[in-house]
């Protein structure tokens, strides 16, 4: 069942079908090799929407007109991205047949000092996107990298490899996003995050929005909701076409993980909270939606969905410094507690303190307590979708919570908390989406006790489009802000948030735009924050 593509100076490129293969022989999209544990226009509502100005496909560049893309980076090797799609919202176009696309990867931007290259096989049965694991790169050095394929070639990108082992690393830079609905707005963001000066991107979850389109949004979807693999496919091409995007994409590698929208609003495990469905027909859903997941995105063999499961939770240590644990808190978390619907605040009942709730599951509870207790970074990082810290609401008397959040799952977070303590883990920070706004926090023993211990550190980044323009105040937030002694900061405008990372102290800088109703809007540092090691908790800078 496995085809090796002719390849050389390093690569390897390696054929497959979605099914009737094993796990050995499970590779990218009938394209990479075996991965290693690495770091990291308008709306389209009509039949024939025109690409977004200044995306691949408006350069005239057809094939690869949903761009490049790089991920999973280690000290040798890192993933490249592309698809072939001449018809991006339309299925793709390509037709049937499996096509080879030769890539290159050189030490300059002029691609004239080329160190690896090679022949990938885009097939049919993974949309035509490809993923190569490209080894024997240097450690912690920049590369670049174009395709080609039917006489097109693709913009170049930019990929860095992270440092060799055993090397001691004093500064890492990197972003998070999180939250990017493309009818709510532009992806304005994105060209500003492009020209930071980063070494990674990480991406939060909620990569696109599986709504139907709302004629009173900026932008528009380009079909009914989606919930199947087509819908899902063409949902992922629309949101690839933005210009914006695909700017960031090319600039850094990148490491995903999904939320819900991915699938579908709020969905914990097998149940979609509206309850239209059985947990097998909703399984069926999950399985499409992973799988153009997969395949519109950098991903290692590793990650490649079996039917509806998907190997995503993973860790990458960065030059002794940084403990990056990406998490996964929808594929394994029973369902919300205390009559959770569509993200209603509930008062807190027996369900959400019941041991047997679980956001991880048990097996990637007890994966996530053994790196804690394994880890040597200075900094050990839980990248993730949902808040940690308490978010409590007063409501006509009462203190009340988001079940889809840790605050639904209290004692799952307890047994977090007691795993930090027993390791002793004292750079722990946290990196969390999800709410279309920006926090900043103290992960407490006791949230209602602020003299409590301090655990760790959260940043919530806000949303890069989601929830439209809005404003950095709003009533009902600073009324949060004074009920939970916890929580340092609030922002509810767009944005990313950039981290700045040394051996003693994390800085955190809330970027965000005034606006992305129209696009071109400026960006500016909101707030600042700092972290000294061993010393939970954000202090303004």
């Amino acid at each position: 069942m496995r085809k090796i593509v002719a390849t050389s100076h390093g690569g390897t490129a390696v054929a497959c079908g979605f099914s009737k293969v094993s796990r050995r022989d499970v590779l990218f999209g009938g394209v990479a090799a075996s991965a290693l544990p690495l770091l990291g226009v308008a709306g389209c509502g009509a039949p024939s929407p025109v690409p977004p100005q200044g995306s691949a496909a408006a350069n005239g560049n057809r094939l690869f007109s949903l761009g490049v893309a790089s991920g999973e980076p280690g000290p040798d090797s890192v993933i490249l991205w592309t698809r072939l799609a001449p018809e991006p919202l339309h299925g793709g176009g390509m037709g049937p047949a499996p096509v080879p696309v030769r890539w290159e990867v050189a030490e300059d931007e002029a691609m004239r000092h080329v160190v690896r290259r090679g022949t990938a096989l885009a097939r049919p049965d993974l949309a035509h996107a490809v993923h190569v694991e490209v080894a024997g790169l240097a450690p912690r050095r920049w590369y670049w990298y174009r395709f080609d394929a039917g006489g097109e070639a693709s913009v170049v990108g930019r990929t860095r490899t992270t440092p060799a082992p055993g090397e001691a690393l004093d500064l890492f830079r990197f972003a998070a996003a999180s939250c990017q609905n493309y009818q709510h707005g532009y992806f304005t963001a994105y060209r500003h995050m492009a020209a930071e000066d980063l070494d990674l991107v990480v991406h939060l979850g909620d990569y696109i929005y599986e709504g139907g389109p709302r004629a009173s949004f900026p932008r528009r979807h380009d079909d009914v909701e989606a919930d199947t693999l087509a819908g899902y496919r063409n949902r992922y091409a629309l949101y690839k076409l933005d210009p914006d995007l695909q700017a960031a994409h090319a600039a850094f590698p990148w490491c995903v993980v999904y939320d819900d929208h991915e699938v579908d609003n709020d969905y914990a495990n097998d149940r979609e909270v509206r309850q239209r469905v059985s947990p097998a027909a909703f399984l069926r859903r999950r399985a499409a939606a992973y799988r153009a997941y997969f395949e519109h995105l950098p991903f290692r063999s590793a990650q490649m969905p079996r039917g509806a499961n998907m190997g995503l939770y993973r860790s990458m240590e960065i030059g002794g410094l940084i403990d990056l644990n990406l998490l996964d808190t929808r594929q394994y978390r029973t369902d919300q507690p205390c009559g959770e619907s569509g993200g209603k605040w509930h008062p807190q009942c027996a369900g959400a303190r019941g041991p047997g709730a679980t956001m991880l599951g048990r097996e990637q509870e007890a994966w996530l307590y053994g790196r804690l207790g394994a880890g040597r970074a200075r900094w050990s990082v839980l990248a993730q979708q949902v808040p940690i810290m308490e978010r409590r609401r007063m409501i006509h008397g009462d203190h009340r919570y988001n079940m889809d959040k840790w605050d639904g799952y209290s004692a799952a977070r307890d047994r977090l908390f007691t795993a930090v303590r027993q390791h002793r883990v004292p750079g722990l920070v946290a990196l969390s989406g999800d709410v279309h706004s920006a926090w900043a926090g103290t992960l407490l023993t006791d949230f209602q006790d602020p003299r409590s211990a301090a655990l760790g550190t959260e940043f919530v980044a806000t949303s890069i489009s989601s929830g439209g323009d809005g404003r950095d105040m709003r009533p009902r937030a600073r009324k949060m802000l004074a009920a939970n002694p916890g929580i340092a900061f609030y922002n509810g405008q767009r944005g990313y948030a950039r981290f700045t990372v040394t051996r003693e102290a994390w800085r955190t800088d809330y970027r965000v735009v005034p606006h992305v109703s129209t696009p071109g809007a400026p960006i500016r540092t909101r707030a600042s924050f700092a972290v000294a090691r061993g010393r939970p908790g954000p202090e303004p800078v």
